[in-house]
C-alpha cells in the first residue's frame, strides 16, 4: 500500500474518531431531567409552590435491635432539681459531642437495647416488653412497672435513641448514620450522606424498611415532587437507601461534558498512536 493511501485512510480514521467525540459528548452526559429533584411532571396534576400539604407521620413502633432512652423521676427528684431541662439538655449534648468526635454513639452506651425477645432490661425493674409498641406506649408500660416500686408522682420520658440509617450505591458520602432527631425527611437523609452522584437513578431510588413483621422494598422517584406526599418522605429508624447508577456510568462516560470529553479525548489519543505506529 502507497504511502499517499496510508495517509488518506488515517485521515478517514481521525475524521471518524472525531465524529465519535461529538456523539459520545452528546450522549455521555446527564440531563437536567435526570437530576433535578421535585419536578412538577408532565401529565401528572401539579403541585404549585407554597402550596400546604397534608400528611400524616405514622407512629414508629419497636423493633429488634433499637435502642431507647429512659429518664425516671419522682416528686423529690424534681423539688430538689427542679425543672432543669436545659442543663440536662446542655450535659447531655455536651457528651453526645464528645461521643461523636470519637465516632461512638452516647445512646448506644448509655441506652437500653431491645433484645431478640422485645425486652429491654430496666435496674430494678427488669425486663420489660416493648416490642411493636410506639414510644408512648412504652412509656405508659414502663410507668406501671415503676409504680411497683415507687409510691410518689411520677415523670417517665422515654425516646429513641436517634434515626440509624444506612446510605449505599451512588452517594458522595455512603455509609451508616445516626441522626439525633425524632423525624427526618428522606431529602435530610440524603444530605446526611453527601447528596447523590450525577449518575444515580433519582428516578429510582430503593428504600429497605424493617418492620416487626419483616422486610419491605419500595421504590422512590425523588424527581417526581409528589414525593412529599408519599408515606415513604420521612425516614424510619434501620431503614436503608440504596442508589443505582444511571447506564453512563456502566459506560464508563463522564459525570458531565468535561470529564465525558476528556474521556473520549484520551481514547482517540491511544488509537491514533496506535494507528501511527502501525502504518510506519
Amino acid at each position: 500500500m502507497s504511502q499517499s493511501r496510508l495517509n488518506s485512510s488515517m485521515q478517514k480514521y481521525i475524521l471518524f474518531l472525531f465524529f465519535g467525540v461529538f456523539l459520545g459528548t452528546f450522549y455521555g452526559c446527564v440531563p437536567n431531567q435526570k437530576i433535578i429533584y421535585l419536578q412538577n411532571k408532565e401529565g401528572l396534576e401539579n403541585l404549585s409552590e407554597g402550596k400546604v400539604i397534608n400528611y400524616e407521620i405514622p407512629d414508629y413502633r419497636l423493633q429488634y435491635n433499637d435502642i431507647i432512652d429512659v429518664n425516671i423521676k419522682t416528686v423529690e427528684d424534681l423539688l430538689r432539681d427542679g425543672f432543669n431541662v436545659l442543663g440536662e439538655q446542655t450535659t447531655q449534648n455536651s457528651m453526645v459531642g464528645q461521643v461523636a468526635q470519637s465516632g461512638g454513639d452516647i445512646y448506644y452506651m448509655n441506652g437500653y437495647n431491645v433484645d431478640k425477645e422485645g425486652f429491654v432490661r430496666l435496674p430494678m425493674i427488669g425486663k420489660v416488653s416493648v416490642i411493636d409498641k410506639t414510644i408512648e406506649e412504652a412509656r405508659l408500660v414502663i410507668e406501671e412497672k415503676v409504680k411497683a416500686f415507687v409510691k410518689t408522682e411520677l415523670y417517665v420520658k422515654v425516646k429513641l435513641g436517634g434515626i440509624r440509617y444506612s446510605a449505599l450505591g451512588e452517594f458522595r458520602k455512603p455509609g451508616k448514620f445516626v441522626v439525633l432527631q425524632d423525624r427526618m425527611t428522606i431529602f435530610e437523609a440524603i444530605a446526611h450522606a453527601g447528596d447523590l452522584t450525577t449518575v444515580a437513578k433519582r428516578d429510582n431510588l430503593i428504600l429497605i424498611r424493617q418492620n416487626p413483621e419483616g422486610t419491605e422494598i419500595h421504590t422512590i422517584d425523588l424527581t417526581d415532587r409528589k414525593i412529599v406526599q408519599s408515606p415513604y418522605y420521612f425516614i424510619q429508624p434501620n431503614d436503608q437507601l440504596y442508589a443505582e447508577p444511571m447506564k453512563v456510568r456502566e459506560l464508563g462516560s463522564g459525570e458531565n461534558a468535561t470529564q465525558s470529553l476528556a474521556l473520549i479525548v484520551s481514547s482517540i489519543s491511544a488509537v491514533a498512536l496506535i494507528l501511527n505506529i502501525a502504518i510506519r
